[in-house]
């Protein structure tokens, strides 16, 4: 009766283990589905972001002002 008693034994942890594994599977995809919406917001925002930046850019003027380049230039002649 020893080995019955010991096969028993075990399938009653292996049976305790394998819930304690589903268990922290469960958590585990709520985690995942949790990081997994972080990520998808974190990604729209940086297109937003990106979008707005592109945006910004294309108002800045293609040429230098003219106003801008004297400035430059009175720094250089002071150097």
């Amino acid at each position: 009766m020893s080995r019955l008693d010991d096969l028993a034994e075990r399938i009653e942890r292996l049976v305790l283990r394998h819930e304690e594994l589903q268990r922290t599977n469960a958590l585990l995809q709520t985690q995942l589905g949790l990081v997994t919406g972080e990520r998808d917001s974190l990604r729209s925002r940086l297109a937003a972001a990106r979008a707005r930046i592109d945006a910004l850019l294309d108002r800045l003027p293609a040429e230098p002002v003219a106003a801008a380049t004297p400035a430059v230039a009175r720094k250089t002649d002071a150097a």
